[in-house]
């Protein structure tokens, strides 16, 4: 006998428990740490410019971060990938919160924590196989400055024999359209954009936020 033929009420309650809810059709996950830094005394936000010998997003500037594995939780996954690219001890890396996270239209979802690189700046000698360089942009920069932004648009492409006889109104249907707005910060020679800049400007707007009602 099939075992879903077995299936009733208290096995799905068992099933569920447990479960963790996700987006629908995410494709893959990645986490990745905005991590201050002090430098003299001055709170700044450390940034990695990334390898141009890498696959994906090749000399962009990034939070350290990737790909979670199976086995992982969101926030270890932000720690392992920061200590292997920046070359620190997991002690260095003091987490204070989970921020917002992003649905990207590839179906991936990022995850986003905060905390404090416990480090001398000068002292981090990043991976070169995967970082260039690193440097850092005091907070208050991002406090003071709204990010350039500009609309974009994706158009939906229905694939040969889409059965638009399933569907109301057919081929008349009216597709919602998707968009998003794609963010840019100038910072001396640096350009901070994308996913980097959105959650940035995020997370200083929730400090913002906050502080107007101290």
């Amino acid at each position: 006998m099939n075992q879903l033929n077995k299936i009733n009420l208290e096995k799905i309650i068992e099933i569920l428990r447990d479960h963790k809810p996700l987006p629908v059709d995410v494709k893959k996950r990645y986490a990745v740490l905005i991590p201050l830094i002090l430098v003299d005394g001055e709170i700044h936000v450390l940034f990695e410019r990334r390898s141009d010998s890498l696959r994906t997003q090749p000399g962009e500037v990034s939070f350290p971060g990737g790909k979670i594995e199976a086995f992982e939780e969101e926030k270890e996954a932000a720690i392992r990938e920061t200590c292997e690219e920046l070359l620190i001890e997991k002690n260095k890396i003091k987490i204070f919160a989970q921020g917002n996270f992003l649905v990207n239209p590839n179906r991936e979802i990022i995850y986003t924590f905060i905390g404090l690189i416990d480090e001398e700046f000068y002292k981090i000698k990043a991976n070169k196989d995967e970082v260039s360089y690193v440097f850092t942009v005091p907070l208050s920069f991002f406090l003071e400055n709204s990010p350039d932004a500009y609309k974009t648009s994706i158009k939906i492409t229905k694939e040969p024999g889409f059965p638009y006889d399933l569907i109301p109104n057919g081929e008349n249907y009216k597709f919602k359209r998707y968009g998003e707005i794609v963010e840019f910060y100038h910072y001396k020679e640096e350009i901070i954009w994308g996913f980097t800049a959105k959650m940035i400007r995020n997370f200083t707007d929730i400090i913002s936020q906050k502080f107007t009602k101290i």
